[in-house]
């Protein structure tokens, strides 16, 4: 018998946008709304709104990069619930740039929502994940100057976000892919980007 599709990702898109009131929201409000526990809804939807027309707003990458920084430390260590900085929780979000990044979105996640299934679930346990959030690690340290070559922090965001989905939705595959993207990202940036 066939599995229904998962929605796991439009829920999440659903949830930040029952979280949207007024001209702005603070990022602690999009913490509180998704759950301090879910550390892979978190990264995604940060991750995502970076992939979004959200990211040609100067600095946004460097923020994303900042706040999946702070998940993945918290993830390694072992934390149950999401703590973020002070400084961190009182950034604002425009609402209007939020919601049209969220529309934006909503073609994609659904297209790959069909092909997303519990599978190889041993990678999503230690000390397997530890590899890719290692690397997640060290790609969140350069994404703030990536912003001087253009598209490429939105492509090592979306990277992230499908690490995120496999997470969310306990696809190991998925989990795979996103792990041999991220080894080939600095390869990627240095001969489209930075060679002369």
């Amino acid at each position: 018998m066939a599995q229904p599709r998962t929605r796991a990702l439009s829920e999440v898109l659903d949830q930040l946008e029952n979280a949207v009131d007024g001209d702005s929201i603070f990022v602690r409000d999009v913490v509180e709304q998704l759950g301090r526990k879910s550390f892979a809804s978190l990264m995604l939807v940060f991750s995502l709104i970076s992939t979004s027309p959200a990211s040609a707003i100067p600095g946004v990458t460097a923020v994303v990069a900042a706040l999946v920084f702070t998940l993945v430390i918290q993830m390694i260590i072992g934390r149950k619930t999401v703590w973020l900085p002070e400084f961190v929780g009182r950034k604002r979000l425009s609402t209007a740039k939020l919601c049209k990044g969220v529309r934006w979105l909503r073609s994609p996640v659904h297209f790959l929502e069909r092909f997303l299934k519990p599978r190889f679930t041993i990678l999503l346990h230690r000390p397997w994940i530890f590899l890719p959030l290692f690397l997640i690690l060290a790609l969140t340290l350069f994404m703030p100057f990536m912003e001087i070559v253009p598209t490429s922090g939105s492509i090592a965001s979306a990277v992230i976000a499908l690490f995120a989905a496999g997470l969310l939705t306990r696809d190991g595959a998925l989990i795979l892919f996103a792990l041999f993207l991220l080894s080939g990202i600095p390869l990627a940036i240095w001969h489209f980007g930075l060679a002369p």
